[in-house]
């Protein structure tokens, strides 16, 4: 029988969630390329450092260290996109130079509401929704600490399970990282997004504190601000669990210390997922008229913030 050919991945934004899943893929045998901007030269000398609390620690040497996806010679079987979701990164124009016919575009990306732009740009592509559920952080120049957790949910837009999302999906799984898929990935978004929108905001507000800090001191805001998503996400056709609350909170009362993702780029300087986490949750409440007052303060608060910070 002829051995299939591995399947080439392009990663587009190589920072902690996009080194350590490009490095699962090239584990499995996938030929894994990369777009480095910020680490460039560090990481095409040097590859990734992988240290995982699972997985023990490894290298991680791409195949390709590019600065654009325009740099990529051939045809890639999936484009996998792991930037931040910002009003200052235009992701289709990212992707674009590398989208062929029979490219599978996915993204692993934070938020709600997302979708739509990446549709409507690839009308005739395979388009796979990503959510990595991890504590992953990029601790220096191609070095990332994996603290904990790391499943990965994929499914196909609108809502399917195509055979490229099959064979991704068995890819993570062969480097030893659970990968599961489902025809409801915009609910899983909504589900998701019950974790993020108070915890993230809230580390940043509260100047820094861990996720267990936030949760014993504040415990009936984070609620109130995750029941407010459920809502959310029930009126735009998503019912959540009745207990995806309860078992979010203590989920979190075990979770090792860890700096959310927001925090991290709030230390950084860097722009943060605010829209993409919480403006697009407020809009689609606004659209259905459902009142929510926590997360209208904590949304306000981070322009705030953000405005402050001149971003």
């Amino acid at each position: 029988m002829k051995k299939s050919k591995p399947p080439k991945v392009l990663v587009i934004g190589a920072g902690a969630i996009g080194g350590f899943y490009g490095s699962l893929l090239a584990k499995a045998g996938a030929d894994v390329a990369v777009v480095c901007r910020s680490d460039y030269e560090y990481v095409k000398q040097n590859g990734f450092i992988i240290d995982s609390h699972k997985l023990g620690t490894w290298v991680f040497k791409p195949s390709e260290v590019l600065k654009n996806a325009a740099e990529y010679k051939g045809t890639v079987d999936y484009v996998l996109l792991c930037t931040k979701v910002v009003p200052s990164i235009d992701r289709v124009a990212l992707i674009r130079p590398v989208v062929t016919a029979d490219t599978a575009i996915i993204f692993i990306q934070n938020g709600v509401e997302i979708e739509q732009e990446i549709l409507s740009a690839f009308p005739d592509n395979q388009i796979i929704s990503g959510l990595a559920f991890i504590c992953c952080n990029q601790i220096t120049k191609g070095e990332i600490l994996h603290l904990a957790y790391g499943r990965l949910t994929l499914g196909n837009l609108p809502g399917s399970v195509s055979h490229k999302t099959m064979r991704f999906c068995k890819l993570i799984t062969q480097s030893g990282i659970e990968c599961t898929t489902t025809e409801n990935i915009v609910t899983e978004r909504w589900k998701k997004c019950v974790w993020n929108a108070p915890f993230n905001p809230l580390s940043v507000l509260s100047g820094g504190l861990p996720t267990l800090s936030i949760l014993q001191s504040q415990e009936a805001f984070v609620r109130g601000i995750m029941q407010e998503i459920c809502r959310i996400a029930e009126v735009c056709g998503h019912r959540l669990p009745d207990d995806i609350v309860d078992v979010n909170i203590a989920n979190t009362y075990v979770m090792p210390p860890y700096k959310t993702s927001m925090l991290l780029d709030y230390e950084n300087g860097h722009p943060m997922e605010t829209e993409a986490i919480l403006g697009n949750a407020l809009r689609a409440a606004n659209r259905s008229s459902i009142t929510t007052p926590y997360l209208e303060s904590v949304y306000a608060l981070m322009k705030l913030r953000e405005l402050k910070l001149g971003l």
